[in-house]
């Protein structure tokens, strides 16, 4: 009889910490070694970024506060950012979403960081390094995304905000930008 039991508990105790590997709880969560520094002379985390992955990265910083968005160069993912900013360092949460899919493929969400950086030399284009991690994680994927020249900063052009946004974009668009009432519908043929 204790040979049983104590096989019971084994298995028990085995599956209960296979079942912790499968769900991603194995540990605490993976984070940047990385020290903030002064951002470079008269840089600026707002601004249009371009990754050859992610596309363009649209940023706008408030004070310590940054937030912005992405889409994918296929146009069939967007996503967004939110975090905040010490020096050369933005430290954000991230949610991708996957157009057309629903379900536990509609989107993935995780943690990230980037570090902005200007390269040795003249007329260089600044850069943000960093990575994307997934869950909890805030390292994972690499990105380096070289920042626009005189390409300005639209993070609300991207994504669906709500009714009136079909599949990213504004169907109404000159109405809503002039702060004008959508037009009716057209009849049908």
């Amino acid at each position: 009889m204790i040979l049983t039991r104590r096989s019971l508990a084994l298995a028990m105790g085995g599956g209960l910490l296979s079942l912790a590997a499968c769900n991603g709880s194995g540990g605490p969560p993976k984070t940047a070694n990385i020290t903030p520094a002064d951002m470079p002379e008269g840089a600026d985390w707002t601004a249009k970024y371009f990754d050859q992955i992610y596309g363009n990265i649209h940023l706008v910083q408030d004070a310590k506060k940054v937030w912005g968005r992405w889409e994918r160069p296929q146009k069939d993912r967007w996503g967004e950012v939110h975090g905040e900013v010490t020096g050369n360092v933005f430290r954000f949460s991230w949610t991708e979403y996957t157009r057309n899919a629903i379900g536990k493929n509609a989107q993935r969400s995780g943690r990230g960081y980037f570090v902005y950086k200007r390269p040795p030399g003249d007329n260089v284009d600044d850069v943000i390094e960093g990575e994307l991690g997934k869950g909890q994680d805030e390292v994972g994927e690499k990105l380096t995304c070289v920042r626009q020249r005189n390409e300005k900063s639209e993070p609300e052009s991207i994504g669906g905000t709500n009714a009136s946004d079909f599949q990213g974009g504004d169907w109404d668009q000159s109405n809503k930008e002039e702060g004008k009432s959508p037009e009716p519908p057209a009849s049908p043929p």
